[in-house]
């Protein structure tokens, strides 16, 4: 299977070119319309390693990680900023890290340890979350046959699958996860197909019902599909329409359509009939169409006899040998053929012949000549694919894997995202009726936002969401949702009882980019509630009564008079309750009209009420 493919352990290897990045001005951002796979084996492909400095604290499982920048020193940052994700960050929205295997219900084994044992994933995931890019990792089915089709038909282990999935995803904060779970495919048989999609769709709704409470996102890849009225073969078990309304995307692997003889890798025709499909059961921004970064070269005839000098595996039938993307025009030049391209596949081809001279096991002069066959897609091809993304619409392609495809077919994807860059939305908040955004405990102040295109023209009839974050707290909560009206504006009516920062956002469609509005921070002043006598009778003892919000326990609580233009204590301090709750007892011994006010001081701050008189007869 592909997702065993290393290229660690290919017979071609090659380092990976960047592409330096276009521009970042706001008028020529591109459509965010690439994703791809990061395998556990080739992190480094598309980030450096680097560590921290010494003084930087040291990251330990399950802490969080600050990852501020001077935690590295200038030439790691600039390492940095040059890698493959930076530099292409523009053209994406989210990532999947190809991390984790599903060993059991209860297992998940992290796969990303193991091969980068010197780097901590903590930090690898700070410096991806640099960038903004969605994390939404990956995890395969790392069962025997028909192993985990019997954990799905077990309400029990399909509930406890479910439950440890969510964990992981909430642990590590990723923002949600994609299931590659292939076994089912290439391993179980399709005669057990049609016991197993039942309980798969139960598992995808579970699941997605969990993940979606936590505002997380539902990924699944899955092998090509058709309709099933046409009869052609698919892999059916996935699904697609049964589980459509439950996840939000759907990565098809419009590659590996010929393996075991030389053929495309995934032709032109192939993959538009399958993304015709899925468009037919989900909406086409759930689409998202796979783009291989490897080629392959297949064995297709042997004359002769090969010599024992000859490579290893030199034989009719073998499995084909894989290279990168990046590496196909290097090997055209070794293997001295000049590609052609198939205009019907969408794909690049040649053939060529090895010869091979020297002696047998036995010492006999010997030769062979071995006729190879190679495919593979270039930038050509992702041209050509992503114009599929424009023509349907789709949420875009995902790369099996990032970083292994030629600089010039990033171009490609480039080019085509800027071509059809969606409009870019500008928002703003502000916060109506008060003063520096401070606002007193429980009263109702009103978020209002603007929302224009570059032009200044109005954006109307768009979804916002309002979202909140407390002090306390790491990631954002949506609390409202309404549309603009014909102004392009938006306003909010708010309560809260602690301060809290606030932001608005909207998704993306395919005329406008998505949108996130700065933050703005609105503090809660506390709020005094007194409860005090408007008269009093001299020498006689009276009470002040009242509660200080939000709640703060163990506050000196002190009532004053003021007296020739200062303030000065008029009864003994008393402290407030766990309720904020406090009474103050005095006495007024001198008859007249007494200025007075209550003073609190909870530690960080006086608070003071509004003076009040009381009349002591």
């Amino acid at each position: 299977m592909l997702r065993r493919f290393r290229t660690a352990t290919s017979v071609f290897l090659c380092t990976v070119l960047l592409f330096p990045a276009a521009a970042n001005a706001v008028e020529n951002q591109p459509r965010t319309i690439v994703s791809g796979w990061i395998p556990y084996y080739s992190v480094k492909t598309i980030m450096p390693f680097i560590k921290k400095q010494p003084s930087a604290p040291i990251s330990t499982p399950g802490a969080p990680v600050t990852c501020e920048p001077n935690e590295y020193s200038p030439a790691d940052i600039a390492a940095l900023n040059a890698s493959y994700l930076y530099t292409n960050k523009d053209l994406m929205k989210e990532v999947m890290p190809f991390w984790f295997t599903l060993k059991s219900p209860t297992v998940i084994r992290d796969d990303y340890t193991t091969g980068n044992p010197s780097w901590p994933m903590a930090d690898t995931l700070c410096l991806m979350r640099k960038t903004g890019l969605k994390i939404i990792p990956t995890i395969t089915d790392g069962t025997d046959k028909l192993v985990l089709a019997g954990y799905l038909a077990n309400a029990k282990t399909r509930s406890t699958i479910v439950q440890s999935i969510v964990n992981l995803v909430n642990m590590n904060n990723f923002d949600g996860i994609d299931l590659d779970f292939e076994g089912f495919a290439f391993v179980d048989g399709n005669t057990t197909w049609a016991k197993t999609a039942p309980n798969w769709i139960l598992f995808i709704k579970d699941l997605s019902a969990q993940l979606h409470a936590a505002q997380k996102l539902l990924s699944v890849s899955s092998p090509y599909a058709f309709n099933p009225t046409e009869k052609i073969k698919g892999y059916t078990v996935y699904a697609w329409a049964d589980i459509a309304s439950s996840i939000d995307r759907l990565r098809i692997m419009t590659y590996d359509y010929s393996v075991a003889k030389p053929g495309p890798i995934g032709p032109f025709p192939w993959t538009e009939k399958t993304l015709q499909y899925a468009i037919s059961v989900m909406p086409a921004s759930k689409v998202f169409m796979g783009l291989p970064g490897y080629g392959r070269d297949w064995i297709t005839s042997i004359v002769g006899t090969c010599p024992t000098s000859a490579p290893p595996g030199l034989t009719l039938g073998a499995k084909a040998a894989t290279f990168k993307m990046n590496y196909a025009d290097a090997k055209a030049v070794i293997d001295q053929a000049l590609p052609s391209f198939d205009v019907v596949s969408s794909e690049a081809t040649y053939s060529y012949v090895q010869s091979f001279n020297g002696l047998t096991a036995k010492g006999a002069a010997t030769s062979c000549a071995v006729s190879r066959t190679v495919w593979y897609q270039n930038e050509r091809s992702y041209t050509e694919r992503m114009n599929l993304v424009v023509k349907y619409q789709l949420g875009g392609a995902a790369l099996w894997t990032l970083g292994m495809e030629d600089p010039k077919a990033t171009t490609a994807l480039r080019n085509v995202a800027l071509a059809i860059a969606p409009d870019t939305v500008t928002s703003v908040l502000t916060v109506e009726n008060s003063v520096k955004n401070q606002v007193n405990f429980g009263d109702p102040f009103t978020l209002k936002g603007v929302l224009t295109l570059k032009d200044n023209s109005a954006v109307v009839g768009v979804n916002v969401s309002l979202e909140m974050k407390r002090a306390s707290e790491s990631s954002w909560t949506k609390i409202s949702e309404a549309a603009t009206v014909q102004d392009g504006t938006i306003s909010f009516p708010i309560k809260i009882a602690n301060s809290a920062a606030f932001r608005l956002t909207t998704t993306g469609t395919w005329e406008r980019a998505e949108s996130t509005s700065p933050e703005v921070d609105v503090s809660v002043l506390p709020k005094m509630i007194l409860s005090k006598p408007a008269s009093v009778v001299h020498n006689t003892a009276f009470q002040v009564n009242g509660q200080l919000l939000p709640t703060v326990g163990g506050a000196s609580v002190a009532l004053q008079q003021l007296t020739v233009g200062q303030w000065r204590n008029f009864a003994a301090n008393v402290l407030t309750d766990s309720q904020g709750r406090f009474s103050i007892t005095a006495n007024a011994t001198n008859r007249g009209v007494l200025t007075m006010r209550v003073q609190i001081n909870n530690g960080t701050q006086s608070i003071n009420s509004t003076e009040f008189s009381i009349v002591v007869r």
